[in-house]
């Protein structure tokens, strides 16, 4: 193995929400090879999780058991091939987006997601009515074993949010077929969606990005027609559970859809009100609000 193993490694630095416990186990495979070697030498009892950029993941304050993969620099790279787009799974989302448009390709709904391509893979990240699911032409990924796969949108299954991904399996590169556009149409475009996020989401605190998927079954479209009925913001509005807290968690007075930790919140507070908005969401509008926000790992002992 080249890569780097440690034992206990903290991983609240590693969260967008800055909340959780230590990984049993934390692996930084060098390269694809390394990565192999490595879950073909790990015990099959050994649970895995990879984990991107954390910003789309609450991690309990009692830690990870088994083995947690991220990838670094070795699976960052872009690329552009005539109308696809080869990204690595540690590429972030706006990175892609912008590289693509500077050779006017289109994947400007990649823009403002936050994370990385193995992450949006995974989840059939989306909005403004684009998903992964509509430009992915396959993705790679190192099976439990340590076997390499070539995946195509069938073997993903995508739905709202979803995948088929195999428990354990490591996504390293993703492929994208994009649409032709002017380079200054799709950076302007880009700065445009920008601004809107800003202006609507609380983007300079500390959140996972939206915590629940939106009842409708899809994400905002972004147009004057999108219906704002069956979001997870105004369900939860109606609830009258935006600013709702406990301990160092939040839902954002800005936006009731993100989860915020104020400064001091342990994971625990952030589940449980999560939890508690699910509740009162549930009995007052009969939605069962599900999670977006990934939640792994042990409570605290």
């Amino acid at each position: 193995m080249t890569g780097v193993l440690t034992e206990n490694r903290p991983l609240a630095d590693l969260t967008w929400l800055r909340v959780g416990g230590p990984a049993e186990m934390f692996y930084q495979p060098s390269d694809r090879a390394d990565l192999k070697a490595f879950l073909a030498g790990l015990s099959p009892d050994i649970p895995v999780f990879p984990m991107g950029v954390g910003s789309n993941l609450i991690v309990r304050d009692g830690g990870l058991r088994g083995a947690v993969i991220r990838l670094g620099r070795g699976f960052n790279t872009i690329s552009i091939e005539g109308d696809l787009v080869r990204a690595g799974a540690a590429a972030l989302d706006a990175h892609v987006a912008r590289k693509a448009a500077e050779a006017g390709r289109d994947l400007t709904f990649l823009r403002t997601i936050p994370g990385a391509i193995g992450g949006a893979v995974r989840m059939n990240a989306g909005c403004y009515g684009s998903y992964v699911a509509d430009h992915l032409v396959e993705a790679t990924a190192i099976l439990r074993d340590g076997s390499e796969v070539t995946l195509t949108p069938e073997d993903l299954n995508f739905r709202y949010r979803q995948s088929d991904l195999s428990s354990g399996a490591v996504i390293v590169e993703a492929l994208f077929r994009a649409s032709p556009g002017d380079p200054e149409a799709l950076a302007q475009k880009m700065t445009d969606q920008l601004a809107k996020r800003d202006a609507t989401q609380p983007t300079k605190d500390r959140t996972a990005g939206s915590t629940f998927r939106n009842p409708a079954g899809f994400s905002s479209t972004g147009k004057a027609d999108d219906s704002m009925a069956l979001k997870a913001w105004t369900v939860i509005d109606a609830a009258g559970m935006r600013g709702a807290s406990r301990g160092g968690a939040q839902m954002s007075e800005k936006h009731s859809n993100f989860l915020i930790n104020t400064g001091g919140a342990t994971a625990a507070d952030l589940e449980s009100l999560g939890e508690e908005v699910r509740k009162k969401v549930f009995q007052t509008t009969g939605h069962a609000l599900e999670w977006e926000v990934l939640r792994v790992g042990e409570p605290a002992p």
